[in-house]
């Protein structure tokens, strides 16, 4: 996503009160694109304020001459987590324990450890020897180790920084996230990753949209790869055909049951409308979401976050070129659009059918589905210059001094 070092400084909080007025009321039909707008009658209903705490996320931001590591609650009100001088990107919540990691990436020299409930950076730590960081990482479910994709690059000043061999690392919580294993990718620029199902699924971005090495290049060398996640052990690859070479496959979202989604960015700045949302088969076969060719032109080649509900029935992606989120049933039927300028931070809510999104001028954006319709049904802005990705929290666990000490 590019730097938004030019958008004005936000103030961190979140107009409460504008929120609450404006979450009672569906927006207009201006809010929606590419679908019909939901009537009042129809409308989902928002979330009850009363209930501040029933859910919350994590995200990054650009806060006053820095960035940081950002938890958002039920209400929209945005605390800082982690302040940071580099920019962060993707975001990771402990499963078992309060603890949560963000990922640098460009220049991906480091990662934080924090905890969601408190300010105040816990660790830090390194990709390995003479690689840095993609800007993504994982717990496993049990919450013991945490998996990094890594890029192999020669030392700055040391020839061309280009895009290099992908590794996994796999790092242990306890000993303070040292590397305890680490395999091939079975690709090059590798970005995200995410168990699904029996595989680690990676995405093998290859060259980099908008990089030094993309200027001429009109083919990435993107591939998907599934993985053992005990071992490594190449299970599956996946990879599109030459007509959609220019396309870097870059973004992971899961539904809970095995299904698996990957967004993609172009290379190509030439005005065709290339599919940008994949669904991968088990055998890492990929098959195009359905969408109207103007539709997908109208992402202008760029899909920051992508997304489930939390019903896995509906899948979103959101593209800050194309100030818009859009979204889908599962089953690849596409059922619209709605604007948000410069929005890329994207997630599933508690309850089903509904997405929150934030955008790069302090904007959050609640976006409902009923009956195969999308609306807007809650905006607010004032607050931080939102980034890239956003995560949802489960209910905070309570845990016992041995949880607390494996954050």
């Amino acid at each position: 996503m590019p730097a938004r070092s030019n958008l004005p400084a936000r103030r961190p909080g979140l107009d409460r009160r504008r929120f609450l007025a404006g979450s009672a009321m569906l927006l207009a039909a201006p809010a929606l694109l590419g679908g019909r707008s939901l009537a009042a009658t129809d409308a989902v209903p928002p979330a009850p304020a009363a209930h501040p705490l029933a859910e919350g996320w994590l995200t990054t931001a650009g806060v006053d001459d820095g960035f940081a590591a950002v938890a958002v609650d039920g209400t929209f009100e945005a605390a800082t987590r982690a302040a940071s001088a580099v920019r962060l990107h993707g975001l990771e919540a402990n499963p078992e324990g309060t603890g949560a990691v963000a990922v640098g990436r460009r220049p991906g020299h480091v990662a934080l450890l924090f905890d969601r409930n408190h300010e105040g950076v816990r660790a830090r730590f390194e990709p390995g020897a003479g690689r840095v960081f993609a800007g993504h990482g994982r717990f496993t479910a049990d919450g013991r180790h945490f998996l990094t994709t890594e890029i192999e690059r020669p030392p700055e000043g040391d020839g061309p920084q280009v895009m290099g061999r992908g590794i996994v690392a796999r790092r242990d919580v306890a000993a303070d996230f040292a590397i305890v294993g680490e395999w091939p990718t079975g690709g090059d620029g590798p970005h995200d990753l995410l168990q699904s199902g029996a595989s680690l699924v990676v995405a093998n971005g290859g060259i980099e949209p908008n990089t030094p090495e993309a200027r001429d290049a009109a083919a990435t060398g993107s591939t998907i790869t599934l993985l053992d996640p005990a071992t490594g052990a190449l299970q599956a690859e996946g990879r599109l055909p030459k007509d959609l070479a220019s396309l870097s496959l870059r973004h992971l979202a899961r539904d809970g049951r095995g299904g698996t989604v990957v967004a993609a960015q172009d290379l190509l700045h030439d005005g065709a409308a290339r599919p940008l949302l994949y669904a991968i088969a088990p055998g890492g076969a990929l098959a195009a979401l359905d969408a109207p060719e103007d539709e997908w032109r109208a992402l202008r080649g760029y899909v920051g976050s992508v997304a489930f509900d939390r019903s896995g029935r509906y899948v979103a992606c959101s593209s800050p070129r194309g100030g818009r989120v859009a979204l889908w049933r599962a089953d690849g039927r596409y059922l619209g659009a709605v604007r948000l300028i410069d929005g890329c931070g994207l997630a599933g809510m508690e309850e089903a059918g509904r997405f929150v999104a934030t955008s790069g001028y302090g904007e959050t954006i609640v976006i409902g589905i009923s009956d195969d319709e999308v609306g807007i049904i809650a905006r607010h802005s004032g607050g931080p210059r939102f980034d890239n990705h956003m995560v949802r929290l489960t209910p905070n666990p309570i845990g016992d001094a041995a949880q607390r000490a494996r954050l």
